[in-house]
């Protein structure tokens, strides 16, 4: 029996009133790869990822995650199923400290509720699971600080360490190294790199010796349409890429 797809998105489109975002969209991510979704500003490519988390639902087409329909589900359905995803801009409680941050998305996928009689603390699992993704994102040291207070590169690491707290096995990530410098792009890329090995990751980067260097696959959206899926190599050497989007940077 053939493996269903990760996501599967089948011929969606997403209007907003009379202007076509998405047009006719397909995009087939395996699971277990990384997958780049490439293109200009205004590509629609932070839409497709709304399509996808349920924050959107498409004017016409299908979106599956395991060959299982995902579009009208709301975001926390699509969360359950096993889907996570970060934002452009980040998006953690900026009074709160990193280990608070990291327990709140450790709770939640755990299924805990507010109970004032509970010591968040005394619950099974949720202690080591948060010590573990703190020390994956290299936060320990940062653990009793205001989230607010880290550096923008120690913010985004953090919001990864949100994402993939709950152990999802799909995860989208939007622009993670956006307004990095090269020094901290290389350890976002390793920690990302380190974090999704046996998981399945859809990235949207502009950055792109990130993308050549992370992806095994690379999709490129011009106006709503993928207009090529490949290899690195392939998208590397594709003229219609190169004329559409990439330019000398393919070179």
């Amino acid at each position: 029996m053939t493996t269903p797809n990760a996501i599967d998105i089948r011929d969606v489109q997403k209007n907003f009133g009379i202007t076509k975002v998405i047009r006719d969209l397909n995009l087939q991510v395996a699971q277990g790869e990384r997958h780049a979704l490439i293109g200009p500003n205004g590509a629609g490519k932070s839409t497709t990822f709304n399509l996808i988390s349920g924050y959107m639902a498409p004017t016409s087409g299908e979106v599956l995650m395991r060959g299982e329909r995902i579009d009208g589900l709301a975001p926390y359905q699509i969360n359950r199923r096993g889907l996570s995803r970060s934002f452009q801009v980040t998006n953690v409680f900026a009074n709160m400290t990193v280990w608070e941050n990291l327990r709140c998305a450790v709770l939640w996928a755990t299924g805990h509720k507010y109970a004032f009689w509970k010591n968040v603390d005394k619950l099974p699992g949720v202690r080591d699971r948060t010590a573990q993704i703190l020390e994956d994102i290299g936060l320990t040291s940062r653990r009793d600080i205001p989230a607010g207070l880290l550096t923008y590169a120690e913010q985004r690491a953090l919001e990864i360490g949100i994402t993939i707290a709950g152990g999802a096995d799909v995860i989208l990530l939007d622009e993670p190294t956006a307004g990095m410098s090269h020094a901290e792009t290389e350890r976002a890329v390793e920690l990302i790199r380190r974090l999704t090995v046996g998981k399945t990751l859809l990235i949207v980067e502009h950055d792109m010796s990130v993308v050549f260097g992370l992806a095994d696959r690379i999709s490129v959206l011009v106006y709503g349409h993928v207009i090529a899926s490949g290899t690195p190599e392939e998208i590397r050497n594709s003229a219609k890429v190169k004329e559409a989007y990439l330019g000398e940077e393919a070179a």
